[in-house]
């Protein structure tokens, strides 16, 4: 009987641990939060019946929201996709395949414009000499030899960034026709790389022997690169501190890098 009390009782303590854990639906019905009520659609179960309360009113909210909002407010676009989804399917919830797809939708629109532009206008569009080049986000003082590491590492992103168009051309083909591709035999694959700091940026890409890739990225933009699928060591200075992380890239990835806290 003890035993069974014990049981009973460990049985009841993870019950409420996990719902402790998890969020609190309890009041969903009275919630008046459109990011609230979009969450709860995102995590109950399908057969939910409070779906076909809270789909409709919430789709109203978000629909009078964008009705009233400021020209400048920067919520819209995001209320307008959320809409678009709901609009389609029971929540705004997109799984990882789902999530891959959009990214690779965004990278052939750019890259096909970009394109588009240079043989409209008959000249490179990314290769400048003209960037910013940055010292250390917080004015953080150097020593010589980091000075000369951080100087060297401009020259080269400046090297990096200065190719002929005919060049950049064949690289955006390249990345273009692998994301175009939809065979999971293929020995390559995309890396997108987001540069939310301040500062301009050349993230290496090492794997296996000889396999290293080097990457340009401009401060506040984003770059994309080809490389043959397997494991790579990934490492950059970012604003004067480093960065550095394992990755498996099988599939095309997106790695954010932004300014050290």
């Amino acid at each position: 009987m003890k035993n069974f009390l014990f049981l009973l009782g460990l049985l009841f303590f993870c019950h409420t641990a996990a719902q402790r854990q998890g969020k609190d639906y309890s009041n969903i019905l009275k919630s008046k939060n459109i990011y609230e009520i979009n969450a709860f659609l995102r995590d109950a179960h399908p057969d939910d019946p409070r779906r076909s309360v809270l789909k409709p009113r919430v789709m109203k909210m978000m629909k009078e929201y964008i009705r009233t909002a400021h020209p400048a407010d920067q919520k819209v676009k995001g209320m307008q996709e959320m809409l678009a989804l709901l609009q389609k399917r029971p929540s705004t919830k997109i799984d990882f395949d789902e999530m891959n797809a959009i990214i690779k939708q965004k990278q052939i629109a750019k890259y096909k414009e970009q394109l588009e532009r240079e043989a409209r206008e008959g000249k490179q569009v990314w290769a400048s000499n003209s960037y910013n080049f940055q010292q250390p986000a917080g004015g953080m003082s150097v020593g010589n030899t980091e000075k000369t590491y951080i100087d060297k590492e401009e020259e080269e992103f400046r090297m990096l960034m200065n190719i002929s168009p005919e060049e950049h051309k064949r690289k955006t083909v390249k990345l273009l026709n692998t994301l175009f591709e939809q065979d999971p035999t293929s020995k390559e694959q995309s890396v997108l790389i987001e540069n939310k700091s301040e500062c301009n940026i050349i993230v290496r890409i090492e794997g296996v022997g000889n396999t290293r890739y080097r990457l340009a990225v401009p401060a506040k933009d984003e770059n994309s690169i080809v490389v043959e699928k397997g494991d790579y060591l990934f490492t950059s200075l970012v604003c004067g501190a480093q960065y550095a992380s394992q990755k498996s890239i099988e599939k095309a990835i997106v790695v954010s890098l932004d300014s050290p806290k």
